[in-house]
């Protein structure tokens, strides 16, 4: 048997295994979130509640003594709907709709929430990219046949921000995430009572130094239950006796109330 050979090859497999041991690169940090509830149940008296996320960064020990901070941003985005705007002029004397824009599956609901302004997080490119804040997130819109988002100083865009702002379905916290420690952190994110029912999509992003570090994403369901539920549920499934039944039950309550409080 030759033993030198043997050798030979012993010897180069471990040059081998320490040279890729050597370029392997490092462990990167890594997002680990949790949300206080997955299912939102939307009932009669459902008036908004608050949701809240716990996250860790787990750092390497390549990395753990580093100088510089880390920035989270989390964004929440609801099941995706068409919405139209329209713009209304006075002509003699009278508000009539005078032209609108369409957008196209943009969130029915949209929170942003951050540990520092979307300005102090990274360059303008990478908020487009990664769609941090409000005015960076893709809105498209259907100009003719064409479908596109516009610059953010379009105004029916801006209307549009602006009304769902109002409605409490569009939010942005600059400072709405806080550090517990270096490495935990959370946010609490408000869902109002007239959020759309369907799945949420959590969104959670580790920058730093301008750069994208790690993304976690999670997800969680509104829902209507009890009474909301079947009504809701029978309107969808059965539209026709549905609008009957409705229809007949306000005559009924017409009849009642007029045959009640009748004068003789």
């Amino acid at each position: 048997m030759n033993f030198r050979g043997i050798g030979g090859i012993v010897w180069s497999a471990l040059v081998l295994g320490a040279g890729f041991l050597m370029v392997a690169p490092a462990a990167a940090e890594r997002l680990v979130t949790s949300v206080s509830t997955h299912r939102v149940l939307i009932t009669s008296n459902f008036t908004g509640t608050d949701l809240v996320l716990f996250g860790s960064i787990e750092d390497d020990e390549a990395r753990s003594s580093k100088s510089s901070g880390y920035d989270i941003v989390v964004t929440v985005r609801g099941p995706s709907r068409t919405f139209i705007a329209r713009r209304k002029d006075r002509v003699l004397g009278l508000w009539v709709n005078m032209d609108s824009r369409r957008f196209i599956e943009v969130p029915s609901y949209l929170a942003v929430l951050s540990s520092r302004p979307a300005a102090d997080l990274g360059s303008p490119e990478l908020l487009r990219r990664l769609r941090i804040g409000l005015v960076n997130h893709t809105l498209p819109q259907q100009i003719g046949p064409d479908f596109a988002d516009v610059v953010a100083q379009d105004p029916f865009r801006t209307a549009f921000l602006r009304v769902k702002e109002d409605e409490g379905l569009f939010h942005e916290e600059p400072q709405g995430v806080t550090f517990l420690t270096p490495t935990l952190f959370r946010t609490t994110v408000p869902m109002p009572g007239s959020a759309p029912t369907g799945t949420y999509e959590i969104e959670t992003l580790l920058i730093s130094t301008g750069k994208l570090i790690a993304r976690e994403t999670t997800a969680i369901e509104v829902v209507k239950t009890g009474f909301e539920a079947v009504v809701a549920r029978e309107a969808r499934e059965h539209g026709f006796a549905y609008g009957l039944a409705t229809a007949l039950l306000a005559l009924a309550t017409g009849f009642l109330a007029t045959f009640m409080f009748r004068r003789d």
